[in-house]
Protein backbone atom coordinates (compact mmCIF):
# COMPACT_ATOMS: atom_id res chain seq x y z
CA UNK A 1 0.00 0.00 0.00
CA UNK A 2 2.48 2.51 0.96
CA UNK A 3 4.52 1.82 -2.20
CA UNK A 4 1.53 2.46 -4.35
CA UNK A 5 0.85 5.83 -2.41
CA UNK A 6 4.58 6.80 -3.36
CA UNK A 7 4.47 5.82 -6.87
CA UNK A 8 0.82 8.00 -7.08
CA UNK A 9 2.83 10.82 -5.29
CA UNK A 10 6.00 10.53 -7.37
CA UNK A 11 3.99 10.13 -10.96
CA UNK A 12 2.05 13.36 -9.84
CA UNK A 13 5.39 15.56 -9.51
CA UNK A 14 6.63 14.04 -12.41
CA UNK A 15 3.78 15.24 -14.40
CA UNK A 16 3.63 18.58 -12.77
CA UNK A 17 7.45 19.06 -13.66
CA UNK A 18 7.11 17.19 -17.16
CA UNK A 19 3.30 19.78 -18.11
CA UNK A 20 5.63 22.73 -17.12
CA UNK A 21 8.92 22.19 -18.88
CA UNK A 22 6.88 21.25 -22.19
CA UNK A 23 5.15 24.48 -21.76
CA UNK A 24 8.60 26.23 -21.01
CA UNK A 25 10.34 24.78 -24.32
CA UNK A 26 7.71 25.83 -26.28
CA UNK A 27 8.91 29.76 -25.29
CA UNK A 28 5.19 30.69 -23.56
CA UNK A 29 7.00 32.14 -20.72
CA UNK A 30 9.44 34.47 -22.46
CA UNK A 31 7.19 37.38 -23.79
CA UNK A 32 7.59 40.64 -21.83
CA UNK A 33 3.74 40.65 -22.44
CA UNK A 34 3.25 37.03 -20.68
CA UNK A 35 5.24 37.66 -17.23
CA UNK A 36 3.64 41.03 -17.05
CA UNK A 37 0.13 39.56 -17.00
CA UNK A 38 1.22 37.20 -14.49
CA UNK A 39 2.68 39.56 -12.38
CA UNK A 40 -0.70 41.50 -12.55
CA UNK A 41 -2.38 38.28 -11.54
CA UNK A 42 -0.30 37.90 -8.54
CA UNK A 43 -1.06 41.53 -7.32
CA UNK A 44 -4.57 40.68 -8.24
CA UNK A 45 -4.61 37.47 -6.08
CA UNK A 46 -3.04 39.10 -2.99
CA UNK A 47 -5.90 42.24 -3.14
CA UNK A 48 -8.64 40.16 -3.71
CA UNK A 49 -8.05 37.95 -1.02
CA UNK A 50 -6.67 39.93 1.46
CA UNK A 51 -9.06 39.38 4.16
CA UNK A 52 -9.26 35.27 3.53
CA UNK A 53 -5.23 35.16 3.68
CA UNK A 54 -5.03 37.08 6.74
CA UNK A 55 -7.82 34.78 8.13
CA UNK A 56 -5.63 31.71 7.49
CA UNK A 57 -2.84 33.03 8.92
CA UNK A 58 -4.63 33.75 11.91
CA UNK A 59 -5.52 29.99 11.78
CA UNK A 60 -2.44 29.02 11.27
CA UNK A 61 -0.38 31.03 14.09
CA UNK A 62 -2.55 33.45 15.49
CA UNK A 63 -1.14 36.12 13.20
CA UNK A 64 -2.84 39.54 14.59
CA UNK A 65 -3.98 41.07 10.86
CA UNK A 66 -1.86 43.98 11.79
CA UNK A 67 1.36 41.80 11.75
CA UNK A 68 -0.32 39.72 8.83
CA UNK A 69 -0.24 42.75 5.98
CA UNK A 70 3.02 44.29 6.30
CA UNK A 71 5.15 40.85 6.68
CA UNK A 72 3.09 38.76 3.93
CA UNK A 73 1.05 40.77 1.43
CA UNK A 74 2.82 44.66 1.75
CA UNK A 75 6.38 43.05 1.45
CA UNK A 76 5.01 40.97 -1.81
CA UNK A 77 3.03 44.05 -3.46
CA UNK A 78 6.08 46.20 -3.32
CA UNK A 79 8.21 43.41 -5.06
CA UNK A 80 5.64 43.18 -7.42
CA UNK A 81 5.37 47.29 -8.17
CA UNK A 82 9.14 47.34 -8.74
CA UNK A 83 9.88 44.31 -11.01
CA UNK A 84 6.19 45.62 -13.22
CA UNK A 85 8.25 48.91 -13.50
CA UNK A 86 11.71 47.92 -14.00
CA UNK A 87 11.54 44.76 -16.08
CA UNK A 88 11.99 46.27 -19.69
CA UNK A 89 15.44 47.67 -18.09
CA UNK A 90 16.12 44.12 -16.23
CA UNK A 91 15.69 42.45 -19.78
CA UNK A 92 17.70 44.49 -21.89
CA UNK A 93 21.07 43.31 -23.20
CA UNK A 94 23.84 44.93 -21.35
CA UNK A 95 26.12 46.39 -23.27
CA UNK A 96 29.90 45.73 -22.14
CA UNK A 97 33.17 46.51 -23.02
CA UNK A 98 34.99 43.96 -25.95
CA UNK A 99 38.65 43.49 -25.88
CA UNK A 100 41.38 44.33 -28.64
CA UNK A 101 41.69 40.39 -29.35
CA UNK A 102 37.67 40.36 -29.79
CA UNK A 103 37.44 43.33 -32.36
CA UNK A 104 36.44 44.29 -34.14
CA UNK A 105 32.86 42.87 -32.73
CA UNK A 106 30.41 43.83 -29.89
CA UNK A 107 29.95 41.93 -26.59
CA UNK A 108 26.41 41.87 -24.33
CA UNK A 109 25.34 40.63 -21.82
CA UNK A 110 21.72 38.57 -22.12
CA UNK A 111 19.37 37.16 -19.40
CA UNK A 112 17.37 34.38 -19.86
CA UNK A 113 15.22 32.16 -17.84
CA UNK A 114 16.04 29.15 -16.78
CA UNK A 115 13.61 27.10 -16.94
CA UNK A 116 11.40 25.15 -14.55
CA UNK A 117 12.43 25.66 -11.01
CA UNK A 118 10.96 24.98 -7.46
CA UNK A 119 10.16 27.13 -4.81
CA UNK A 120 9.72 25.24 -1.34
CA UNK A 121 8.34 27.67 1.30
CA UNK A 122 8.59 27.14 5.42
CA UNK A 123 5.83 27.94 7.87
CA UNK A 124 6.75 31.14 9.30
CA UNK A 125 5.54 33.64 6.95
CA UNK A 126 3.92 30.91 4.66
CA UNK A 127 2.71 33.24 2.01
CA UNK A 128 5.55 35.80 1.64
CA UNK A 129 8.56 33.42 1.76
CA UNK A 130 6.59 31.73 -0.89
CA UNK A 131 5.44 34.10 -3.45
CA UNK A 132 7.90 36.72 -3.11
CA UNK A 133 10.31 34.78 -4.47
CA UNK A 134 8.20 33.65 -7.33
CA UNK A 135 8.04 37.24 -8.53
CA UNK A 136 11.46 37.28 -9.96
CA UNK A 137 11.08 33.59 -10.75
CA UNK A 138 7.86 35.05 -12.97
CA UNK A 139 10.06 38.58 -14.28
CA UNK A 140 12.84 36.28 -14.97
CA UNK A 141 10.69 34.12 -17.38
CA UNK A 142 10.44 30.75 -15.38
CA UNK A 143 7.84 27.79 -15.11
CA UNK A 144 7.46 27.84 -11.33
CA UNK A 145 6.74 24.53 -9.19
CA UNK A 146 5.33 25.98 -5.60
CA UNK A 147 5.97 23.98 -2.64
CA UNK A 148 3.93 25.72 0.07
CA UNK A 149 4.24 24.27 3.88
CA UNK A 150 1.88 21.83 5.31
CA UNK A 151 2.70 23.31 8.95
CA UNK A 152 0.54 26.36 8.08
CA UNK A 153 -2.44 24.28 6.29
CA UNK A 154 -4.75 27.28 5.84
CA UNK A 155 -2.50 29.56 4.12
CA UNK A 156 -1.24 26.29 1.92
CA UNK A 157 -4.95 25.24 1.45
CA UNK A 158 -5.78 29.20 -0.16
CA UNK A 159 -2.75 29.25 -2.38
CA UNK A 160 -3.66 26.13 -3.83
CA UNK A 161 -6.61 26.24 -4.42
CA UNK A 162 -6.89 29.94 -5.23
CA UNK A 163 -3.62 30.81 -6.64
CA UNK A 164 -4.40 29.18 -9.76
CA UNK A 165 -7.21 31.15 -10.52
CA UNK A 166 -4.83 34.22 -11.18
CA UNK A 167 -2.17 32.85 -12.67
CA UNK A 168 -1.67 30.68 -15.95
CA UNK A 169 -1.48 27.29 -14.95
CA UNK A 170 0.86 26.28 -17.46
CA UNK A 171 3.35 28.58 -16.26
CA UNK A 172 2.91 28.42 -12.05
CA UNK A 173 1.95 24.94 -10.55
CA UNK A 174 1.09 24.30 -7.07
CA UNK A 175 2.22 21.17 -5.36
CA UNK A 176 0.46 21.19 -1.68
CA UNK A 177 1.45 17.90 0.39
CA UNK A 178 3.97 17.03 3.41
CA UNK A 179 7.97 15.17 3.21
CA UNK A 180 6.63 12.25 0.82
CA UNK A 181 5.18 15.32 -1.45
CA UNK A 182 8.33 17.32 -1.34
CA UNK A 183 10.43 14.16 -1.37
CA UNK A 184 8.90 13.26 -4.85
CA UNK A 185 9.22 16.60 -6.06
CA UNK A 186 12.85 16.52 -5.22
CA UNK A 187 13.54 14.08 -7.22
CA UNK A 188 12.99 15.68 -10.58
CA UNK A 189 15.17 17.61 -12.16
CA UNK A 190 14.54 21.49 -11.97
CA UNK A 191 17.11 23.74 -13.13
CA UNK A 192 16.57 26.28 -10.20
CA UNK A 193 15.34 24.81 -6.45
CA UNK A 194 14.89 28.02 -4.05
CA UNK A 195 14.56 26.63 -0.28
CA UNK A 196 13.64 28.37 2.72
CA UNK A 197 13.94 26.87 6.17
CA UNK A 198 16.21 25.01 8.56
CA UNK A 199 19.67 23.93 8.04
CA UNK A 200 18.92 20.08 8.49
CA UNK A 201 16.15 19.97 5.18
CA UNK A 202 18.31 22.69 3.83
CA UNK A 203 21.17 19.82 3.79
CA UNK A 204 18.65 17.14 2.20
CA UNK A 205 17.84 19.84 -0.53
CA UNK A 206 21.34 20.40 -1.36
CA UNK A 207 22.24 16.45 -1.63
CA UNK A 208 18.82 16.03 -3.59
CA UNK A 209 20.08 18.93 -6.60
CA UNK A 210 23.33 17.68 -6.38
CA UNK A 211 22.41 14.53 -8.40
CA UNK A 212 21.20 16.90 -11.15
CA UNK A 213 23.91 19.38 -10.28
CA UNK A 214 20.69 21.82 -10.04
CA UNK A 215 21.81 24.96 -8.37
CA UNK A 216 19.83 26.29 -5.21
CA UNK A 217 19.59 29.35 -2.79
CA UNK A 218 19.70 28.29 1.00
CA UNK A 219 17.73 30.71 2.89
CA UNK A 220 18.31 29.13 5.95
CA UNK A 221 19.02 31.20 9.37
CA UNK A 222 20.89 30.65 12.92
CA UNK A 223 21.54 32.93 15.95
CA UNK A 224 21.08 36.73 15.00
CA UNK A 225 22.82 38.19 18.05
CA UNK A 226 21.67 42.03 18.92
CA UNK A 227 24.36 43.84 20.32
CA UNK A 228 23.90 46.92 22.87
CA UNK A 229 26.78 49.14 23.34
CA UNK A 230 26.58 51.50 25.93
CA UNK A 231 26.13 54.74 23.73
CA UNK A 232 22.48 54.13 22.80
CA UNK A 233 19.34 55.39 23.16
CA UNK A 234 17.78 52.58 25.76
CA UNK A 235 14.04 53.53 25.45
CA UNK A 236 14.24 53.59 21.53
CA UNK A 237 16.60 50.38 21.90
CA UNK A 238 14.13 48.18 24.13
CA UNK A 239 11.49 49.46 21.83
CA UNK A 240 13.08 47.98 18.99
CA UNK A 241 14.59 44.52 20.36
CA UNK A 242 10.99 43.70 21.81
CA UNK A 243 9.36 44.99 18.44
CA UNK A 244 11.36 42.90 15.96
CA UNK A 245 11.94 40.18 18.88
CA UNK A 246 8.38 38.98 19.77
CA UNK A 247 6.51 39.96 16.45
CA UNK A 248 4.98 36.59 14.85
CA UNK A 249 6.05 35.47 18.67
CA UNK A 250 9.34 34.99 17.78
CA UNK A 251 9.15 32.43 14.90
CA UNK A 252 11.36 34.96 12.63
CA UNK A 253 14.41 33.67 10.44
CA UNK A 254 16.18 37.18 11.63
CA UNK A 255 14.24 37.87 14.96
CA UNK A 256 17.27 38.86 17.88
CA UNK A 257 18.04 35.33 18.83
CA UNK A 258 20.61 36.50 22.05
CA UNK A 259 21.00 40.13 23.42
CA UNK A 260 24.95 40.97 24.02
CA UNK A 261 24.35 44.39 26.40
CA UNK A 262 27.67 46.24 27.46
CA UNK A 263 28.07 45.75 31.17
CA UNK A 264 27.27 49.49 31.88
CA UNK A 265 23.49 49.31 30.62
CA UNK A 266 22.92 45.27 31.50
CA UNK A 267 20.63 46.14 34.31
CA UNK A 268 18.67 49.71 32.80
CA UNK A 269 18.26 47.50 29.46
CA UNK A 270 16.84 44.99 30.94
CA UNK A 271 14.52 46.97 33.27
CA UNK A 272 13.23 48.81 30.00
CA UNK A 273 12.95 45.51 27.99
CA UNK A 274 10.17 44.26 30.68
CA UNK A 275 8.48 47.73 30.76
CA UNK A 276 8.24 47.67 26.76
CA UNK A 277 6.63 44.03 26.99
CA UNK A 278 4.06 45.35 29.54
CA UNK A 279 3.72 48.88 27.38
CA UNK A 280 2.83 46.07 24.22
CA UNK A 281 1.08 43.06 25.69
CA UNK A 282 -0.53 44.21 28.88
CA UNK A 283 -0.31 42.34 32.33
CA UNK A 284 -1.91 39.08 30.44
CA UNK A 285 -0.19 38.96 26.68
CA UNK A 286 -2.32 35.80 26.29
CA UNK A 287 -5.51 37.56 26.21
CA UNK A 288 -5.12 39.82 23.67
CA UNK A 289 -4.91 39.91 19.83
CA UNK A 290 -1.47 41.19 18.94
CA UNK A 291 0.40 38.45 20.11
CA UNK A 292 0.74 35.02 18.14
CA UNK A 293 0.62 31.61 18.82
CA UNK A 294 3.39 28.55 18.10
CA UNK A 295 2.70 27.07 14.98
CA UNK A 296 2.29 23.26 16.45
CA UNK A 297 2.42 21.41 19.61
CA UNK A 298 6.24 19.79 18.72
CA UNK A 299 7.54 23.65 18.41
CA UNK A 300 5.73 24.23 21.97
CA UNK A 301 7.53 21.53 23.81
CA UNK A 302 10.95 22.37 22.18
CA UNK A 303 10.38 25.95 23.58
CA UNK A 304 9.07 24.99 26.94
CA UNK A 305 12.00 22.40 27.39
CA UNK A 306 14.72 25.54 26.77
CA UNK A 307 13.97 26.92 29.41
CA UNK A 308 14.86 24.51 31.71
CA UNK A 309 18.60 24.71 32.94
CA UNK A 310 18.65 28.31 31.29
CA UNK A 311 19.36 30.97 34.53
CA UNK A 312 17.23 33.61 35.22
CA UNK A 313 13.86 34.10 34.41
CA UNK A 314 13.40 38.21 34.18
CA UNK A 315 9.95 37.90 32.89
CA UNK A 316 7.57 35.45 31.42
CA UNK A 317 8.71 31.70 31.27
CA UNK A 318 4.98 30.29 31.21
CA UNK A 319 2.91 28.59 29.09
CA UNK A 320 -0.29 27.01 27.95
CA UNK A 321 -0.40 24.31 25.62
CA UNK A 322 -4.02 23.79 24.84
CA UNK A 323 -3.91 27.14 22.48
CA UNK A 324 0.46 27.02 22.08
CA UNK A 325 0.48 30.16 23.56
CA UNK A 326 4.05 31.02 25.07
CA UNK A 327 4.74 34.24 27.06
CA UNK A 328 6.98 36.65 25.96
CA UNK A 329 10.44 35.59 27.81
CA UNK A 330 13.37 37.31 28.71
CA UNK A 331 15.89 35.54 30.50
CA UNK A 332 19.16 36.56 32.32
CA UNK A 333 22.87 35.44 31.55
CA UNK A 334 21.99 31.93 30.55
CA UNK A 335 24.93 29.63 30.54
CA UNK A 336 26.65 29.52 27.74
CA UNK A 337 26.46 25.78 26.67
CA UNK A 338 22.51 25.91 27.72
CA UNK A 339 20.31 24.56 24.88
CA UNK A 340 18.76 27.90 24.77
CA UNK A 341 22.50 29.11 23.39
CA UNK A 342 23.54 26.32 21.38
CA UNK A 343 20.59 26.80 18.24
CA UNK A 344 18.07 28.97 17.04
CA UNK A 345 15.84 30.04 19.17
CA UNK A 346 12.71 30.60 16.74
CA UNK A 347 10.23 31.53 19.38
CA UNK A 348 9.55 34.13 22.07
CA UNK A 349 12.83 33.57 24.45
CA UNK A 350 15.28 36.17 24.48
CA UNK A 351 18.49 35.42 26.33
CA UNK A 352 20.35 38.75 27.65
CA UNK A 353 24.01 38.37 28.23
CA UNK A 354 26.00 41.10 30.17
CA UNK A 355 29.44 41.76 27.98
CA UNK A 356 32.55 43.10 29.14
CA UNK A 357 32.94 45.87 25.48
CA UNK A 358 32.32 45.34 22.09
CA UNK A 359 35.66 43.74 21.69
CA UNK A 360 34.19 41.25 23.89
CA UNK A 361 30.78 41.24 22.07
CA UNK A 362 32.42 41.10 18.34
CA UNK A 363 34.60 38.29 20.10
CA UNK A 364 31.49 36.13 21.36
CA UNK A 365 29.56 36.38 17.72
CA UNK A 366 33.03 35.16 15.25
CA UNK A 367 33.15 32.14 18.12
CA UNK A 368 29.90 30.91 16.35
CA UNK A 369 28.62 29.87 13.28
CA UNK A 370 27.79 33.54 10.64
CA UNK A 371 24.39 34.45 11.51
CA UNK A 372 21.61 35.24 8.86
CA UNK A 373 21.13 38.91 10.59
CA UNK A 374 23.15 41.25 13.01
CA UNK A 375 21.98 43.79 15.13
CA UNK A 376 23.82 46.85 16.73
CA UNK A 377 22.67 49.56 19.18
CA UNK A 378 25.55 52.16 18.96
CA UNK A 379 24.97 55.71 18.29
CA UNK A 380 29.21 56.02 18.72
CA UNK A 381 30.57 55.60 14.59
CA UNK A 382 33.67 53.73 15.45
CA UNK A 383 31.83 51.17 16.88
CA UNK A 384 29.97 50.95 14.21
CA UNK A 385 32.68 50.50 11.62
CA UNK A 386 34.38 47.85 14.02
CA UNK A 387 31.53 45.58 13.85
CA UNK A 388 30.85 45.98 10.73
CA UNK A 389 34.25 45.28 9.80
CA UNK A 390 34.93 42.17 12.07
CA UNK A 391 31.90 40.14 11.66
CA UNK A 392 30.21 38.68 9.28
CA UNK A 393 26.69 37.97 8.91
CA UNK A 394 23.83 37.79 5.98
CA UNK A 395 22.84 41.51 6.50
CA UNK A 396 23.07 44.15 9.60
CA UNK A 397 20.61 46.81 10.78
CA UNK A 398 22.17 49.31 12.75
CA UNK A 399 20.12 51.02 15.69
CA UNK A 400 16.71 49.04 14.66
CA UNK A 401 15.94 45.35 14.09
CA UNK A 402 14.33 43.33 10.47
CA UNK A 403 14.22 46.48 8.66
CA UNK A 404 17.08 45.56 6.58
CA UNK A 405 14.80 42.89 4.70
CA UNK A 406 12.04 45.53 3.22
CA UNK A 407 14.27 47.80 1.59
CA UNK A 408 13.65 45.92 -1.83
CA UNK A 409 17.55 47.87 -3.19
CA UNK A 410 19.19 45.40 -0.46
CA UNK A 411 19.62 41.76 -1.10
CA UNK A 412 18.64 39.78 1.12
CA UNK A 413 20.77 36.32 2.47
CA UNK A 414 22.10 34.54 4.72
CA UNK A 415 26.60 33.51 4.95
CA UNK A 416 28.05 30.20 5.63
CA UNK A 417 25.66 28.19 7.75
CA UNK A 418 23.17 30.64 7.35
CA UNK A 419 22.58 30.31 3.68
CA UNK A 420 23.91 30.98 0.12
CA UNK A 421 22.38 33.51 -2.77
CA UNK A 422 20.70 36.62 -2.06
CA UNK A 423 17.14 37.62 -3.16
CA UNK A 424 14.35 40.21 -3.09
CA UNK A 425 14.57 43.60 -6.03
CA UNK A 426 16.36 42.92 -8.86
CA UNK A 427 18.31 40.16 -7.44
CA UNK A 428 15.49 38.35 -7.21
CA UNK A 429 15.25 38.74 -11.02
CA UNK A 430 19.05 37.62 -11.37
CA UNK A 431 18.56 35.06 -9.19
CA UNK A 432 16.21 33.28 -11.50
CA UNK A 433 18.07 34.36 -14.60
CA UNK A 434 21.01 32.75 -16.57
CA UNK A 435 23.56 36.08 -17.08
CA UNK A 436 24.71 35.01 -20.85
CA UNK A 437 27.70 36.47 -22.61
CA UNK A 438 27.61 37.07 -26.41
CA UNK A 439 30.19 38.25 -28.45
CA UNK A 440 29.23 39.50 -32.04
CA UNK A 441 31.85 39.34 -34.49
CA UNK A 442 32.54 41.20 -37.50
CA UNK A 443 33.36 39.36 -41.34
CA UNK A 444 35.55 42.19 -42.74
CA UNK A 445 38.18 41.92 -40.76
CA UNK A 446 39.98 38.60 -40.24
CA UNK A 447 43.87 38.76 -38.63
CA UNK A 448 45.64 36.21 -40.50
CA UNK A 449 48.35 35.65 -37.50
CA UNK A 450 45.38 33.57 -35.71
CA UNK A 451 45.53 30.77 -37.40
CA UNK A 452 47.91 28.38 -38.24
CA UNK A 453 51.32 27.44 -39.28
CA UNK A 454 52.79 29.30 -36.36
CA UNK A 455 56.22 31.21 -36.23
CA UNK A 456 57.84 33.99 -34.18
CA UNK A 457 56.51 36.46 -36.29
CA UNK A 458 52.86 35.45 -35.22
CA UNK A 459 53.89 35.03 -32.04
CA UNK A 460 54.55 38.34 -31.69
CA UNK A 461 51.11 39.88 -33.05
CA UNK A 462 49.65 37.74 -30.76
CA UNK A 463 51.74 39.11 -27.68
CA UNK A 464 51.26 42.81 -29.01
CA UNK A 465 47.15 41.96 -28.85
CA UNK A 466 46.67 39.70 -25.96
Amino acid sequence: MATAVLEQQAATASDLVGRLRTNFESGRTRPLGHRLKQLEGLERFLKDREAEIERALHDDMGRPAFEAYPSEIALILAEIVLARKKLRKWTRPERVSTAIACQPGRSYIYREPLGVVLIIGPWNYPLQLLLLPLVGAIAAGNCTVLKPSELAPATSSLIANRLPEYLDPGSVGVAPGGVAETTALLEERFDYIFFTGGETVGRIVMQAAAKHLTPVTLELGGKSPCIVDRNTDLLVAARRIIWGKFYNAGQTCVAPDYVLAHKEIEEPLLAQMKKTLHDFFGDDPHSVGDYGRIINDRHYDRLMKLLEGSGEIVTGGTGFPADRYIAPTILRNPPTEAPVMAGEIFGPILPVLKVQDADHAIAFVNARAKPLALYLFSNDSAVQAKVLERTSSGGVTINHTLLHLTNTALPFGGVGSSGMGAYHGQATFETFSHRKSVLVKRTWLDPWFFYPPYNESKKRWVRRII
